[in-house]
């Protein structure tokens, strides 16, 4: 998680918002595949690779707002009490 750390997070959020919702037209990856994943439709290997790759930016870019943000404010409530 080291790297993470090392990160700005305007990385983060340029690469979720560039592969992970590319491409663009006539709706984002990410989403139709969101869209196939809910109709129980998510069943061909390629399309299962296809969710994870354009999820996995999205996965990035939580982690590095809650290891960020999130954490040291839930630890610095810890340490108060």
């Amino acid at each position: 998680m080291d790297w993470i750390d090392r990160q700005p997070l305007i990385m983060f959020v340029l690469v979720a918002l560039t592969l992970g919702l590319a491409p663009f037209v006539p709706e984002p990856h990410i989403w139709e595949k969101l869209k196939m994943l809910a109709a129980g439709e998510l069943t061909r290997p390629l399309d299962i690779f296809d969710l994870l790759m354009h999820s996995a930016p999205w996965v990035l870019l939580v982690i590095k707002i809650y290891v960020s943000y999130i954490k040291p404010r839930l630890d610095n409530g810890a340490d108060a009490k």
